[in-house]
């Protein structure tokens, strides 16, 4: 059996991916398919972290007319249902699996404290990292980019709809060119939606590579570890 290429590994999931073709909530499905694939990761010997966004259930700026860190806020509420979500389904196929937020709610879930994560990984659980980073005005890109960073995670794997990073939105335009790889600089030069600037940039500074590849494939989890060539690698370019 193959080796996976990256021992620690970010993976990063939109709260669309957990809503499946309908668009809103939670497809228990869906979830049990990246659960599934998710325990192949730790059986292979993998550490795995999860950030989930909550753009299935709330998004900051549906909140037209409200206080901005007040939807904010409830958008982070929103990534703690996904993360127990995601829990659930991975404790019900075996895998041990801890839910960390940045905003207490010690009921539910632990604080997230870097060293307790970090200690957790290294027992072959995973941790999933809830509720952003605490603040308002930061995505769930930048919360995946700084979780990373602190546990030391060899790369960030960006799940999402589409199968890369393209020029311009091939929904919409068919001569859209996929790339296969690109920098950290063309990204922010360019204004690729890979992730957000400030999520970029604090990759580029700390030297973690982002593949970004198509979740709707079953098995790309799975491809997208093993160092195979899918999606788009945003590197430094070495």
């Amino acid at each position: 059996m193959k080796a996976v290429k990256y021992k620690r590994i970010m993976l990063k999931l939109s709260g669309e991916a957990l809503a499946g073709n309908s668009g809103y909530g939670i497809d228990f499905d869906v979830a049990t398919r990246i659960a599934e694939e998710i325990k192949e990761l730790v059986d292979m010997g993998a550490e795995v972290g999860a950030v989930v966004g909550g753009g299935n259930i709330w998004r900051g700026r549906q909140g037209e007319g409200m206080d901005r860190t007040t939807a904010d806020y409830m958008g982070m509420l929103a990534t703690c249902i996904n993360a127990l979500a995601l829990q659930d389904s991975l404790e019900n196929i075996g895998v041990k699996t801890r839910v960390q937020t940045a905003i207490e709610m010690k009921e539910v879930a632990e604080p997230f404290i870097r060293r307790r994560a970090m200690r957790h990984l290294e027992k072959g659980r995973v941790v999933i990292f809830a509720a952003g980073t605490g603040n308002p005005y930061f995505s769930t890109d930048t919360t995946a980019a700084l979780r990373a960073a602190e546990i030391e995670a060899d790369v960030i794997l960006l799940a999402k709809k589409v199968d890369g990073v393209y020029d311009k939105d091939p929904h919409k335009y068919e001569d859209a060119k996929k790339y296969t790889s690109l920098t950290y600089i063309d990204v922010l030069e360019q204004g690729l939606q890979v992730m957000d600037s400030t999520a970029t940039s604090l990759c580029m500074d700390n030297e973690i590579p982002i593949l970004v590849f198509g979740l709707d494939s079953p098995g790309n989890i799975m491809k997208a570890a093993m160092g195979e060539s899918i999606g788009t690698l945003v590197s430094n370019g070495k």
